[in-house]
């Protein structure tokens, strides 16, 4: 596994996680969504991604400590283990606390990095969607980034960064931020490359994470049009791989490490095949006139208020 060094983080991040997002599917056991992670770790994944807010930290800190048991890995210290600060706790009171609530949560004493989840706070849990329009409010992103910052002294984890953070959003936190952030963790695929923000991020050294980087296809707010992009397939055909492959490789050569889903273990097994062989300059400028929209938008997932909006807008 290639990794990448972070500024401002005291361990290495293998370049491809596993994420965890949007649960699994419905009706699966604890026991099999721990033995699917079990299977993750097997397969040779040692970087997952987790939040609060999936329904997934229990499940993956039983997965670790089975693993440690079992002996797929000696020590905690091969993993490196991503959450997120969840909106309703994005107040500097409450970030430490919510920090110790993963950790409890992942039966762990410190993770490898944390993340602001989404550049906004929310007054309340949601418990529909549309939100309602009451319980959104602008982030306090130096308030919020302070508490970032002690969980960092404090020993809670080893880095600290953001998720779905604008240009913008980044000027503002670097202008403030006595540690900047590590990482932005994005939507970034080859139908959505993110070229302006990339650009920006390395320029700051600040590592870019892509989530969604096929999609999210069996998503409520994905869709196929990577892995089914005739682009592509064609490559993938010439080149002996798969459609899946060829976007993971094509997301690694642009600088950007990943996080990629797959409840199957031969899928596992292959979004980690990307290493040993490379995309050409021709099929580079192919990709490169692939036409763009984004996958996710929060005007569409929570509700067309005016932040959701803004948010959306900023590149």
């Amino acid at each position: 596994m290639q990794e990448v060094t972070l500024n401002n983080c005291d361990k290495a991040m293998p370049v491809i996680g596993m994420g965890t997002a949007s649960s699994f599917p419905p009706a699966v056991s604890t026991e099999t969504v721990k033995s699917t992670l079990l299977e993750a770790i097997k397969a040779g994944y040692r970087h997952f991604d987790t939040a609060f807010i999936y329904p997934s930290e229990k499940h993956l800190g039983e997965a670790i400590v089975e693993a440690l048991h079992l002996g797929i890995i000696k020590s905690r210290d091969e993993l490196f283990i991503t959450t997120k600060l969840w909106s309703t706790f994005a107040e500097r009171d409450q970030v430490v606390p919510a920090c110790k609530l993963s950790l409890q949560n992942l039966q762990l004493e410190y993770v490898d990095m944390y993340l602001i989840h989404m550049p906004l706070r929310l007054s309340e849990t949601i418990q529909k969607l549309p939100v309602p329009k009451e319980i959104i409010h602008p982030l306090d992103i130096k308030g919020v980034w302070e508490g970032m910052e002690e969980c960092k002294s404090l020993g809670l984890t080893k880095g600290i960064g953001v998720s779905n953070f604008s240009c913008k959003k980044l000027e503002k936190l670097l202008s403030i931020a006595k540690i900047p952030p590590a990482i932005n963790q994005v939507e970034m695929n080859p139908m959505w490359q993110q070229k302006q923000l990339r650009e920006f991020c390395k320029a700051k050294g600040i590592q870019i994470t892509a989530y969604s980087p096929l999609g999210s296809n069996n998503t409520f707010w994905g869709d196929n049009r990577v892995v089914k992009c005739d682009v592509l397939t064609e490559i993938a055909k010439f080149k002996g791989k798969t459609t899946a492959q060829v976007a993971l490789r094509w997301v690694y050569e642009q600088g950007v490490s990943l996080v990629t889903k797959s409840f199957n273990n031969e899928r596992m097994k292959e979004n980690l095949q990307i290493f040993d062989w490379s995309l050409s300059e021709e099929e580079l400028k192919k990709i490169s006139e692939l036409p763009q929209r984004r996958g996710f938008s929060m005007a569409s997932l929570y509700g067309p208020h005016d932040i959701f909006l803004q948010l959306d807008a900023e590149i």
